[in-house]
C-alpha cells in the first residue's frame, strides 16, 4: 500500500508521467543498456527492443500498477504481478538486477520531466517503484522455491532428439535431458526458455509453449519462424533470429539450454463448459490445456475455436482434431483466410462461436494476436462472460497488460 504522504502526489503526477512514459522508458533501456550491453545482448529481447514491444509494455504495467494503487489501494494487481513474475523467473531474473533497473529507470524519470521532478516526486515515484519490484520479488522467490531452485538456476542442457516439420513455418523439436535427471512434469500451459548463441556472439532467450505428455521423459516445443516485415521510415520489425537459427541449423543431436517450465496459464477446474480459442502458432499452449483433458477423461462440455490462415498453414491440425474426438462432449470450429486451393476463406466471427448450454458460465481460454484475442474476449463480455473467467496467454511482452 502506498503510504498517505506519497498517495496525493502519485495522484497528482500520474497523469503527466503517464503521458512520458514512452519517453522514460525509451531513454531508461538506451541508459541501461549504454552502462550494461551485455543486459541486451544476452537477456533482454533484440528484437522487442528494436520493434518497441518491450518499452510498450513496461510502461503499460508501470502506468497501471501506479493507477491502481491511487484507485484502490486495498487491492493488488496480483494477476499482471504473477504473468511478470513468471516470465522473469523462466529468464533467471534475480532480486540484484532491480536495483540496477531502479536506478537508470529514476535517472530516466527526472531526465525526461525534468524540474517537475522535485524532491517529493522523486520519493513518492521510488516509493511507487519498490512496491511493485518487492511484490514481484517475492512472487519470483516463490517460484524459484516451488520449482525446486534457488533464484537464477533455472538452465540445464538439453539434446535435440526428434524434429518434425509441422508447416512451412513451424517445426517441432523434441527434447532430452543430456544428463540422467528426470523431468517434473509441467502443467498444462506453461513454457521453457530457449538459451541459443546467434553468429555475432550474442546469447538470447526466447520463450516456447511445452506440448505433448505432460509427465514423459522428453520436452517439446514448436517454433514458429518470425519473418520480419517491411515499413515506411524504419517502421518495419525484424526477423526472428532465434526462430530462423532454430529453423535453419538445430538438428537432431544438437544440444540447447533450457529452463524449468513456467507459466500461469491456470489448469481448467470444475465442471463448467470450457472454450479453447487460438489463432496461428498460439494453439500450442491451448493445445497442452487440450491434451489434459483428454488424458484425464474429462467430460465438461469443450468448445474448441481455431483461425489461421489456410489449412496448410495450420499447425497441429490432426493432432487437434484427433484430442478433440477423444472427448465426449467437445466440438471444433475453425477459420481460415483461405481454402487449400487459395480461395477466399470465411471471415474470423467470434459471434458464431456456440457455446455450450450449462448452467455455469464458460470458462475461457485464449492465445493468438491480440487483434483476435481481443475481438473473442470483448463478444464473450457482451454475452455475460465474467471477466476473471477469461484467461489468455500473449507471446512476448504483454501489450495488453495494462487493460487488465
Amino acid at each position: 500500500m502506498l503510504s498517505e504522504r506519497s498517495t496525493p502526489i502519485v495522484r497528482a503526477t500520474l497523469p503527466a508521467v503517464g503521458a512520458a512514459l514512452d519517453r522514460i522508458t525509451d531513454r531508461f533501456y538506451r541508459r541501461m543498456f549504454e552502462a550494461r550491453p551485455d543486459l541486451l545482448r544476452d537477456l533482454f529481447n533484440r528484437g522487442n527492443q528494436a520493434n518497441g514491444e518491450q518499452r510498450r509494455a513496461l510502461a503499460g504495467s508501470v502506468a497501471a500498477f501506479a493507477g491502481m494503487l491511487v484507485e484502490h489501494p486495498d487491492r493488488r494487481p496480483d494477476t499482471m504481478l504473477r504473468r511478470i513474475a513468471h516470465k522473469h523467473v523462466s529468464l533467471g531474473i534475480t532480486a540484484e538486477q532491480y536495483d540496477i533497473v531502479h536506478h537508470h529507470l529514476m535517472s530516466a524519470i527526472g531526465e525526461t520531466l525534468g524540474e517537475a521532478v522535485t524532491p517529493e516526486v522523486a520519493a513518492a515515484w521510488d516509493e511507487v517503484y519498490w512496491l511493485m519490484a518487492r511484490a514481484l520479488i517475492a512472487l519470483e522467490a516463490d517460484l524459484y522455491r516451488e520449482a525446486g531452485t534457488t533464484a537464477g538456476e533455472v538452465w540445464g542442457r538439453m539434446e535435440v532428439v526428434d524434429r518434425r516439420r509441422e508447416t512451412e513455418d513451424v517445426v517441432t523439436l523434441a527434447l532430452r535431458p543430456t544428463d540422467d535427471r528426470s523431468l517434473p512434469p509441467f502443467r498444462p500451459g506453461q513454457y521453457v526458455g530457449i538459451r541459443v548463441e546467434l553468429p555475432d556472439g550474442a546469447r538470447q532467450i526466447r520463450q516456447y509453449s511445452l506440448i505433448g505428455p505432460a509427465n514423459g521423459s522428453e520436452r517439446r516445443i514448436s517454433v514458429k519462424r518470425v519473418r520480419g516485415t517491411e515499413g515506411t521510415g524504419g517502421a518495419g520489425t525484424p526477423d526472428g533470429e532465434v526462430s530462423h537459427l532454430l529453423h535453419d541449423r538445430a538438428r537432431v543431436g544438437d544440444v540447447l539450454d533450457v529452463t524449468l517450465p513456467f507459466g500461469d496459464l491456470p489448469l481448467p477446474g470444475g465442471e463448467g463448459p470450457i472454450l479453447l480459442a487460438s489463432a496461428g502458432i498460439g494453439i500450442t499452449p491451448l493445445l497442452a490445456v487440450l491434451e489434459h483433458l483428454a488424458a484425464t477423461g474429462s467430460d465438461r462440455p469443450v468448445l474448441v475455436a481455431h483461425a489461421d490462415r489456410s489449412p496448410i498453414d495450420h499447425a497441429h491440425r490432426e493432432l487437434q482434431r484427433e484430442l478433440v474426438d477423444k472427448l465426449p462432449n467437445a466440438s471444433l470450429r475453425v477459420w481460415y483466410e483461405r481454402t487449400a486451393d487459395g480461395a477466399p476463406g470465411d471471415p474470423i466471427d467470434p459471434t458464431e462461436l456456440e457455446l455450450p448450454p450449462h448452467p455455469s458460465a464458460p470458462t475461457a481460454w485464449l492465445c493468438g494476436p491480440l487483434p483476435f484475442m481481443r475481438a473473442v474476449r470483448n463478444d464473450l463480455l457482451e454475452r455475460g462472460v465474467p471477466a476473471a473467467g477469461v484467461h489468455y496467454e500473449v507471446f512476448g511482452p504483454d501489450l495488453w497488460i495494462a487493460d487488465h
